[in-house]
């Protein structure tokens, strides 16, 4: 039977262009790397296809150089393309098992959450490797609904499954989700506005390894 594949611990990191204060999604993803972020998620809603999959190759060539895992959000075809490590998809999108077919046993599948019941379900499918738990908070990132700190208590507690804590988590707040034993945590709009990003993210790398 497949095994899950682990995900690193501690932050993880994800394009936020606009939220980005006029710096590239290379130019993020680098300072992320630099600052020792151990996974990437190319998220990106307001291009148009050819000029994702250039930014994409870009970005997938940077962290195959700084061994960097590099996850697609939602195009099954773009992380083929750039051969990504894997892909990340919500509950509308194509199964995990027919991605399955698509990319092999090799690849990551991330799954985002929203109750307990999804929660349940992908730890039951094996080929879900790891689920995105959120929105924790409310989010400028994502039109959703927060399902509160409760819902991450559950997954934390019951479930034995990587989990990215995901949702309007800034540092104001992290310290919650820090105490509830997060697998991984990401914090898309705070990280990427940041005026220093590899510092930024330094820091909370330390503290999470903490």
């Amino acid at each position: 039977m497949r095994k899950r594949i682990v995900i690193p611990k501690g932050l993880y990191g994800i394009t936020g262009e606009k939220f980005a204060n006029g710096k590239s999604n290379y130019q993020c993803v680098k300072e992320m790397i630099d600052g020792g972020i151990k996974i990437v998620q190319y998220r990106e809603k307001d291009k148009t296809m050819r000029e994702m999959i250039k930014e994409a190759i870009e970005i997938s060539n940077l962290c195959k150089e700084k061994e960097v895992l590099f996850i697609v959000n939602d195009h099954i075809d773009l992380a083929i393309l750039t051969d990504a490590d894997g892909v990340h998809v919500g509950q509308d999108d194509m199964a995990p098992k027919d991605i399955r077919k698509l990319i092999g046993d090799n690849k990551i599948i991330g799954l985002s959450t929203h109750s307990i019941e999804q929660a349940q379900s992908a730890y039951k499918d094996i080929n879900v490797d790891y689920i995105g738990v959120g929105p924790i908070f409310p989010t400028t990132t994502k039109d959703a609904k927060p399902v509160g700190l409760e819902y991450l208590d559950y997954v934390s507690g019951n479930l034995d499954i990587p989990f990215v804590a995901i949702g309007g988590i800034k540092t104001s707040n992290i310290d919650k989700i820090i105490s509830r034993n997060a697998h991984s945590i990401c914090m898309v709009s705070e990280v990427v506005k940041n005026n220093n990003i590899c510092e930024f993210v330094k820091k909370y790398q330390e503290l999470l390894n903490k």
